[in-house]
C-alpha cells in the first residue's frame, strides 16, 4: 500500500499538532501543581515571563483544573468565559479546586503524591439554536461537547469528559439541571445552551507517554 504526497503531508502536520498541544500540557500542568504545592512553602514555579517561548500563556484563556485520586473527584474548578491570561486562570483554578471547592476538605499536603492533576483548556462558547428539548438533545454531540445550561439566575456545566459517565444524551441533559438546582423534567422556553469543546491533559498520561517515549529510543 503507497501513500500519496497529501496523505505524507496530512499525516505529517497531525503529528506536528498532536505534538504541540502535548508541549501544551507539559507546560500547563507544571503550572497548576506549582500554585498548589506553592501553598504549602514549597518554592513557586517558573514565572514564564514570555522569555520561554510561552508568549501563548499570556493570552486571555478559560480552563477547568480537576483533581482526581485513584480515579475519584477530589476537586474541580474552572471558567467558562476567558476573562484573564492563561497562566493566571491555571494558577487560579487549581489553588481553588485544592483547597476552596466546597464539595471537599482542603487537600492536605500528604495527599499530594496520590493527587492526579488534568486541565481542561476551553474552546470559545458557541450558542445553540433549537426550538425544543428534543431538538436541542439531537444536536448534542456525546463525547466532544461541554454544555453550559442557562434558565434565568440558575446555571451549570459539564465538561465533554462528563459524557463517559453520562453517554446519552437525555441523561445528560437531566443532570445538568439537578446541578443547576431545578426538577430533572423541567424545560422552558427560554432555556439556553452553549456549547463547547476542550484539550486536555493529564499528569498521569503524558507520564506514561514520557515514559513510552524513552522506552522506544
Amino acid at each position: 500500500m503507497t501513500m500519496n504526497n497529501e496523505s505524507i503531508n496530512n499525516e505529517t502536520m497531525n503529528h506536528e499538532t498532536i505534538k504541540m498541544e502535548d508541549e501544551k500540557g507539559r507546560v500547563l500542568l507544571p503550572i497548576a501543581r506549582a500554585a498548589i504545592v506553592e501553598h504549602f512553602g514549597h518554592e513557586p514555579g517558573p514565572d514564564h515571563d514570555g522569555t520561554d517561548n510561552t508568549d501563548w500563556l499570556h493570552e486571555h484563556g478559560a480552563c477547568f483544573v480537576t483533581l482526581m485520586q485513584h480515579d475519584n473527584l477530589r476537586g474541580c474548578i474552572g471558567t467558562l468565559e476567558a476573562h484573564r491570561k492563561l497562566l493566571d486562570d491555571v494558577r487560579h483554578n487549581a489553588h481553588a479546586a485544592a483547597f476552596r471547592d466546597t464539595r471537599f476538605s482542603p487537600l492536605t499536603e500528604a495527599e499530594l503524591e496520590v493527587t492526579d492533576i488534568e486541565i481542561s483548556l476551553l474552546s470559545p462558547m458557541q450558542a445553540m439554536s433549537f426550538d425544543s428539548q428534543t431538538d436541542a438533545l439531537e444536536q448534542m454531540r456525546p463525547g466532544i461537547d461541554g454544555i453550559v445550561f442557562e434558565y434565568r439566575h440558575y446555571r451549570s456545566t459539564f465538561l465533554p469528559q462528563v459524557w463517559q459517565q453520562l453517554p446519552r444524551a437525555d441523561e445528560f441533559i437531566a443532570h445538568l439541571k439537578h446541578k443547576a438546582g431545578l426538577p430533572v423534567d423541567f424545560w422552558a422556553d427560554d432555556v439556553q445552551l452553549h456549547r463547547y469543546t476542550v484539550s486536555k491533559w493529564k499528569e498521569r498520561d503524558l507520564a506514561e507517554n514520557g515514559l513510552a517515549q524513552r522506552e522506544r529510543a
